[in-house]
Parts: structure tokens; C-alpha cells; sequence
């Protein structure tokens, strides 16, 4: 039976035995989950209890930590394509997407943005999503078109639908974006590589890994806050730029960097990345914008005229007044303007309280607790959360808060919210559920990820709760990158002043 240590924690490979009157090891490299989460420590009853005191890590030659959360990631996205299997070959009779809970706006837009007949996205067909979004679409497309040529000139591949083929190219590419997204964590994880686990064995990856294409812009945002990490601020740029392309919620990750870099005075360094970012997108869409202008800007366009989405706290307390609220019952196409406006000003007051928490708390939050409570903020306040919007929060939770209880409440609440949103486009009268069911289902799911916002400025007030600078002596910000062990620029003090607060002689410092 294994002895659990009182000293630091850290992870292993696999355990190798010391033998009898030997001195145990100095101790893990890594932090060891089994000996710190009392999830995974419960957990690792099952196969035999949490990592020994005498145990020796990084010795596996191949079940490596990356590995092994690879492997954890490979089993949840097969689960997913299980659930989704139903739904892959486009016959939805009989409302299987909802009865069967695999609905993926993939599948629709298929024909619908003509991508079945080799229409480019934009340049032929109107998109209500980015342009690398589109991009993405086409690719897959292109790919998909390869393999139906090469099924029918040859007997030895099986012949499916055309739409069928699309849909497993677009869970192929998701797939490997899923990988990468796993990548990524683990390195910003820094002496917490079992971290990644958490997105490996997601709850949330499995409901929503194939509803639309948002892993892609993950995949792109995660390695650029990655590249910042590795103190590549040009590079983090590009990819973030390239993130934005794709969905726009990475411009969030651009202001949390933007914030840490004035309170440590190094705003030119974030200034190289944001160029950096802000030439990348232009690059990618000023093409389409002069090609197809019209086009181009649909989506502008749609997210300035649509409502508040069925799934947003907007819609809640427009329900429960009956419309009587906002802009009230709207024609077709009018735009929301009281809902925009207040919108507006709900994300402004939460990015500016953001902004109070990163200049006045007593150490410099880390990248990955400022980069989750904008995006949290912004979904919380905006009058759009797609289902799969959700994901993007994942990996920025893992890294701000990395503990299994809270973590998996949080993706319980999103996976119970796809049961009843589906029932209810079913419908009562078909074996579905009212409306009351499915908004229910979404105040949870807030009030969960608003607990989890609660827990990270708990841990940003108070910084010895932290567990990832708490878990390792010397751990200031795994993902700081140029913020690692960066000194005080601009801090608010006393009744929010903004003081300079440099460093005296001798390490001093003076106000």
C-alpha cells in the first residue's frame, strides 16, 4: 500500500521501486495529482491508491504524461464520434439530431453554404462565421471531394454520402486540433503536466467537440498563448491574429496580455505582438473584404441585427417578463437596440472590473486567470452562447483554476444543458419538453461558471490559495512568458491611483 507524502507534490510516468535501506528520492520533478486533488486521490483507489512516497518519476520511456493525456483526449473524442454517429450521414428523419442528442451545425451548412457543389465560402457563398472559419470549412470540403473522386474510381473504398464524408473530414481536422489543444496545455503547465488530463478526460469535449468548428480557433489561441510562454511575443501575435480570423473571442486573450503588460511596464513588448496580431488578420481578410465585400461582412452584419440567443441570460429575463423588457417583440431583421446597447455596457463594466483586479491585487495575476475571467465575462454578458462556445473557456479554466471537483460541476452543468435544449426544439408535443426545462438548465450552467469566476479572483485577492503558485517553490506564471518574475510598473493603490513602482537599489522598491 502507498504512502502519501506531506512534502511537495508532483506527477509521475510510472512508478519504479527503491529498494529496501536505500535513501528515498529528493522528490518529484512534477506535481504529483494523486497527492494534491482530493478527486484524483479518491480516483486513485481503483488502481491502487495515490502515487508512493518512494516512487521515482520520469522514467517511462513511452507512456509519457503527454502521452497519456493524449491518449485520455483520442478516448473522449471517440466517444464523442460515437454519440455523433447517428447523426453523420445527413438522414435526420425523424428529428434523430435531437432525439439521439447529436446535432452538429457541420452537417446542415453543408448544402446550405453550397459546399456540396465546390462553392467557395465568400467568394460564392454568403458565411455568417470569419473568414479562416470559412477557410477551414473549404479545406475540409476540398479533402472530403478527394475521397468521393477516389471511392468511385476504385472499389476497394466504401462509397458514402457526400456529406458523410465532409462531416468525418471536418471530425479528423477537429480531432487533431483537439490534440493540439492538449499540446499546448500541458506545456503551459509548466511542473503540472497532469493538468492536460483534465482536458483529455472532458466532459465537455465529448458534447461538443463536433457541434461547429470551434476547436479550430482553441487550437490557434492555446498555441498562441503557448508562444507567449516561450517569450515569442511575435509569433504568440501571429497565432492569436490567426485565432481572431477564425472566432473572435482570442482579441480577449490580446487584453488580458495587454493588462499584465502595463502593470509590469512592458508595453511595448505586448505592442509587438498586437501589431503582430492585427497584420495577421488584416492579411486574411482584407482579400476576402475586397473580393466579396458584401459577403465578407454578413457577419458584422448578422451579430449586430440578431437577438438574444435562447441560450443567454438575456433571453432568461426576456422570458420570465414576457417580452415586455429590452427592445421588446422584434420584426424580422429590426435590430435589438436597447439589448445591444445594454450588452455594451454590461461587457464594458465587466472588462473594466477585470482591468481593477489585474492593476490592484497584491501579486500580478498569472496570464491564464486574467485571459479566462475576460472571456467568462464576455459570455456571460453577451447575447450570444452557442453551445460550443463553452469550449473556449475550457483550456483557460484548466490553467487558471486547475482542480478536478470544480472543473467537472462546471462541464456537468454544460453537458445537462444539451439534454433539455435539444428536448425543447423537439418540442412537448413529441416527446420533448417546455421551454421553463431548458432555462433552467442555462441559469446552472451560469451560476456554475460564475462560482468558477468567484474561485479565480478568490485565488488572484489571495494569492496563497493559488494552487499552481502554491504547488512549486519559485512558480510565479508558467504561461508569463516576458511576465515571468516581472517586477511592478503601475499598480492601483489606496482610492484607485495609479502609482509607479519601480525598483530601488538593491532589489528596493520605491513608490
Amino acid at each position: 500500500m502507498s504512502t502519501t507524502p506531506t512534502g511537495p507534490s508532483a506527477t509521475a510516468d510510472g512508478p519504479v521501486a527503491v529498494p529496501r535501506g536505500t535513501t528515498a528520492p529528493a522528490g518529484p520533478d512534477r506535481v504529483v495529482p494523486s497527492w494534491t486533488d482530493p478527486v484524483v486521490r479518491q480516483a486513485s483507489e481503483a488502481v491502487g491508491g495515490p502515487w508512493g512516497r518512494f516512487a521515482v518519476t520520469g522514467r517511462a520511456l513511452f507512456w509519457t504524461p503527454l502521452r497519456i493525456c493524449l491518449l485520455f483526449a483520442t478516448l473522449a473524442l471517440a466517444v464523442a464520434w460515437v454519440k455523433q454517429a447517428p447523426c453523420a450521414d445527413g438522414d435526420w428523419s425523424g428529428s434523430v439530431q435531437y432525439t439521439h442528442f447529436c446535432y452538429s451545425d457541420t452537417i446542415p451548412l453543408f448544402g446550405l453554404h453550397g459546399l456540396d457543389d465546390g462553392a467557395l465560402p465568400y467568394l460564392d457563398s454568403d458565411v455568417e462565421y470569419p473568414v479562416l472559419t470559412g477557410a477551414f470549412m473549404a479545406t475540409a470540403a476540398a479533402l472530403a471531394g478527394t475521397y468521393d473522386r477516389a471511392a468511385e474510381a476504385s472499389a476497394l473504398l466504401p462509397s458514402i454520402p457526400p456529406v458523410q464524408s465532409y462531416y468525418v473530414v471536418t471530425c479528423l481536422l477537429l480531432t487533431a486540433c483537439a490534440f493540439l489543444v492538449v499540446r499546448a496545455v500541458l506545456a503551459l503547465a509548466g511542473r503540472r503536466p497532469w493538468d492536460a488530463a483534465m482536458i483529455g478526460l472532458s466532459p465537455l469535449l465529448v458534447v461538443h467537440a463536433f457541434t461547429n468548428w470551434d476547436l479550430f480557433a482553441v487550437a490557434l489561441a492555446t498555441l498562441g498563448m503557448w508562444a507567449w510562454a516561450r517569450d515569442r511575443p511575435v509569433l504568440a501575435g501571429v497565432l492569436l491574429g490567426l485565432g481572431v480570423a477564425a472566432k473572435l473571442y482570442p482579441a480577449f486573450l490580446l487584453g488580458a496580455l495587454f493588462l499584465l503588460c502595463l502593470r509590469s511596464g512592458l508595453l511595448r513588448v505586448w505592442l509587438r505582438t498586437a501589431l503582430a496580431a492585427v497584420g495577421v488578420w488584416v492579411a486574411v481578410n482584407a482579400p476576402v473584404a475586397v473580393l466579396a465585400t458584401e459577403n465578407w461582412g454578413r457577419f458584422f452584419r448578422l451579430n449586430s441585427v440578431r437577438p438574444a440567443d435562447p441560450d443567454s441570460l438575456w433571453n432568461v429575463a426576456m422570458h420570465l417578463t414576457g417580452d415586455r423588457i429590452l427592445d421588446g417583440p422584434l420584426a424580422e431583421g429590426q435590430t435589438p437596440v436597447v439589448l445591444n446597447a445594454l450588452v455594451a455596457l454590461a461587457l464594458l463594466a465587466g472588462v473594466a472590473a477585470v482591468g481593477w483586479l489585474t492593476l490592484s491585487a497584491p501579486v500580478r495575476p498569472r496570464v491564464a486567470q486574467i485571459a479566462f475571467l475576460l472571456v467568462a465575462v464576455f459570455l456571460l454578458t453577451n447575447k450570444v452562447w452557442s453551445p460550443q462556445y463553452s469550449l473556449w473557456l475550457l483550456p483557460l479554466a484548466v490553467l487558471a483554476r486547475p482542480g478536478w471537483r470544480s472543473l467537472l460541476l462546471w462541464q456537468a452543468t454544460e453537458a445537462l444543458l444539451w439534454v433539455p435544449r435539444l428536448l425543447w426544439y423537439l418540442g412537448p408535443e413529441d416527446r420533448g419538453v417546455d421551454v421553463e426545462w431548458f432555462l433552467l438548465a442555462v441559469v446552472l450552467r451560469d451560476l456554475a461558471v460564475v462560482v468558477l469566476v468567484a474561485l479565480v479572483v478568490r485565488d488572484v485577492l489571495d494569492p496563497d490559495r493559488d494552487v499552481v503558485r502554491t504547488s512549486w517553490p519559485g512558480v510565479d506564471d508558467p504561461a508569463g512568458g516576458p511576465l515571468q518574475h516581472a517586477p511592478d510598473s503601475w499598480v492601483l493603490r489606496g482610492r484607485g491611483r495609479l502609482m509607479s513602482r519601480r525598483v530601488g537599489p538593491g532589489g528596493s522598491r520605491e513608490e
